[in-house]
């Protein structure tokens, strides 16, 4: 008697496909966002003042401790 893995698992049924399909869907996405013209309008859309900040690793002089963590999410907001 032979079964697969897969039955033994409780799995949710979706519509969605298995796999990204990553390499097929990627140009299609591509060519839709050229078609809107998403970059140019998301670039025309600010007026803030540009800025960059430069954050290296967070492990280079140590353990990942707390205030990594907050450092990151204060950074991000």
């Amino acid at each position: 008697m032979t079964f697969s893995l897969k039955d033994t698992l409780n799995l949710p049924q979706t519509n969605y496909p298995m796999r990204g399909n990553l390499p097929k869907r990627e140009p299609v996405r591509q060519k839709h966002w050229a078609k809107l013209d998403l970059y140019n309008k998301k670039q025309g859309k600010s007026n803030a003042p540009k800025f960059v900040i430069h954050d290296g690793p967070p492990f280079t002089n140590g353990n990942l401790h707390m205030g990594h963590a907050l450092n990151k999410t204060l950074k991000d907001i």
